[in-house]
């Protein structure tokens, strides 16, 4: 479940837009000299620089064309020939260029494990203190986020050297990190929910009846087909876990410790292993199994992709979802909407949704310079102003949102405070829009920035506006034509936006994101191997439990699972978790 998809500018002809750029990030070409430390020529009067951009992100491959493209050849004169190990060969293309000694000039890793260390190790990655390279060109990223810097260079340099800087970089800032509605739900069909009465949901069990109770009143979709409450798919599946069992304990404020039998809480320092009985692995386990008798599960379940669930959001086959951009991005059509159809959040009393707060160290994503580039001074300018408001408000997008596009095309300002253009909201709803030739030219999609790679947190403030980067959570967004299911949902619900009435209510759990000076701890290879078979029985006998044919074979193959996970080393991989808990809570302390 990656998903996860990432998101300005006044450009007119070349000229002109150079001219404005400068006006904007701080006047004369002279103070863009002084404040980025350069005493030569701006890059864009510079030699065109074509450099390859390693991504291990991307989900495109070949040279970034259109709107993003133009900007960065004006700004820079860099041509980015994007290269995807997601549709290249994978691991094996990122081992021919290792092997090769040159692993491209501007490289993204989607973690900072495995391929970085390799990489670092083997010495293709440019240490940014060498000749002063990040003093110089990448002043905005040390007065912005220094905190993301301090760690890469105490996890990965030794204290001394920087080796790149991680995603979705922030500032101190309170509250959740989310966009308008968080990362889970529990969303339900909310025109049917008011129709069986909107009754009060004390619990997560709670939903079984009020699903029951919508799916008798719509049996069966428009074109005849079945209608469930629950259609679950194995595909996301692993580390530990059937998947779609965690999600209720996000939403009571726990989840996993990555690769380890633990759920720890967002904001104190608890967890428990997921076999025990107050986990909500188990819960969900014995819920779903419930849902199943009722006749509440899709049967396809068993063997369906996420693919061919999603297929049946847009459907109107499925009545219940865990994330809000699964039901609502499916079903929630404009013509729908504006019926009053559609999903939305339906709480439980007492919950809690998991949060994710602001991360001042940046995320695990790590973006890099190959020791091999031409010019990684130039490279380096085109970082930093990646972290710049400029370069920010350019790509920024929330979750599967689109990102905001060019200043003066798809939004701009008035009265101080940022709102998207009629095209704008044209390209937002058409990807496949037509861009103007002056523009770049081509689709909105295609110009999108093709590296995957989202440099700032969306929903931080922009300090030039006192607003997110993210034009979802903009005022003039969020105020602007409510559909009929909006407009009755914040009517009943007292907010405009979910995360709003979250936080009002008191329902979240916001987990502080920190660092704590050292690297990580890594399980052994021993461990590992007991770890991957404890996996596959919990996956295995997870879906048993659901779809077992009554109670009591649910409660003989939960003791199976039990009694075979327990002698492949369960509890040596509870220690190993236990350690992870309280690095984790570590790092959470050095962030407050």
């Amino acid at each position: 479940m990656k998903n996860n998809v990432k998101r300005g500018l006044v450009f007119l002809l070349a000229m002109a837009f150079t001219i404005s750029a400068a006006a904007c990030s701080g006047g004369s070409s002279e103070t863009k000299k002084e404040s980025s430390g350069s005493t030569t020529a701006p890059s864009s009067q510079k030699e065109l620089y074509k450099i390859d951009v390693f991504s291990g992100t991307a989900n495109f491959a070949g040279e970034q064309t259109g709107w993003f493209g133009k900007i960065v050849k004006d700004k820079f004169n860099l041509q980015l020939n994007i290269i995807a190990s997601n549709l290249d060969g994978g691991g094996n293309k990122f081992a021919t260029l290792m092997a090769s000694g040159n692993i491209g000039d501007l490289i993204v890793f989607g973690d900072d494990k495995g391929d970085y260390i390799n990489a670092l190790k083997a010495g293709l990655i440019l240490d940014w203190t060498k000749d002063g390279l990040l003093e110089k060109y990448g002043k905005d990223i040390l007065t912005q986020f220094p905190k993301a810097i301090e760690k890469n260079k105490i996890a990965f340099g030794g204290g001394k050297a920087v080796y790149g800087i991680g995603s979705e970089a922030a500032v101190k800032q309170d509250g959740p990190s989310e966009g308008k509605e968080m990362t889970w739900g529990p969303d339900l069909r909310w025109d049917l929910y008011q129709k069986i009465g909107a009754p009060p949901i004390n619990s997560p069990q709670d939903y079984l009846e009020v699903l029951k109770k919508m799916q008798e009143i719509e049996p069966k979709n428009e074109q005849g087909k079945p209608v469930y409450g629950f259609s679950f798919w194995s595909d996301w599946d692993g580390n530990y876990k059937m998947t779609l069992a965690k999600q209720f304990a996000c939403m009571n404020g726990y989840d996993e410790i990555v690769n380890t039998p633990y759920l720890v809480a967002a904001n104190e320092e608890k967890y428990y292993d997921m076999l025990s009985e107050e986990s909500w692995y188990m819960k969900s386990l014995k819920l779903y199994f419930d849902a199943n008798q009722m006749g509440l599960v899709d049967p396809d379940s068993l063997s369906q992709k996420f693919d061919d669930v999603i297929g049946k959001y847009k459907d109107g086959r499925v009545l219940f979802s865990w994330f809000p951009w699964l039901g609502a991005a499916n079903y929630n059509t404009p013509e729908r909407v504006n019926q009053g159809k559609g999903f939305a959040l339906v709480p439980f009393k007492g919950e809690k949704i998991y949060s994710y707060g602001f991360n001042q160290f940046g995320g695990t994503w790590i973006m890099t310079i190959g020791a091999k580039a031409k010019h990684p001074e130039r490279i380096m300018e085109f970082i930093n102003w990646m972290y710049t408001p400029e370069g920010g408000m350019l790509t920024a997008g929330g979750g599967t949102s689109v990102p905001n596009g060019p200043k003066g095309l798809t939004w701009d300002v008035k009265d101080g405070k940022p709102y998207v253009t009629d095209f704008g909201w044209k390209c937002y709803q058409d990807p496949t829009t037509q861009i103007p030739a002056e523009y770049g030219g081509g689709t909105f999609k295609d110009g999108m920035n093709q590296i995957n790679f989202a440099n700032i947190k969306p929903t931080l403030k922009n300090p030039e506006f006192n607003e997110p980067y993210d034009h979802n959570l903009w005022t003039t967004t969020l105020n602007r034509n409510p559909s009929k299911l909006e407009s009755d949902w914040r009517a009943k619900m007292g907010a405009l936006t979910a995360k709003e009435y979250l936080v009002k209510n008191n329902m979240l759990a916001v987990s502080p994101q920190g660092f704590n000076g050292k690297e990580p701890l890594i399980m052994d290879k021993s461990l590992e191997q007991k770890n991957t078979q404890i996996g596959t029985v919990m996956q295995q006998y997870s879906w048993k439990m659901v779809f077992a044919k009554n109670e009591a074979e649910y409660n003989k193959l939960k003791q199976e699972m039990i009694s075979k996970v327990k002698g492949l080393g369960y509890d040596e991989a509870c220690a190993f978790a236990q350690k992870k808990a309280e690095e984790l809570f570590e790092a959470r302390r050095a962030a407050k």
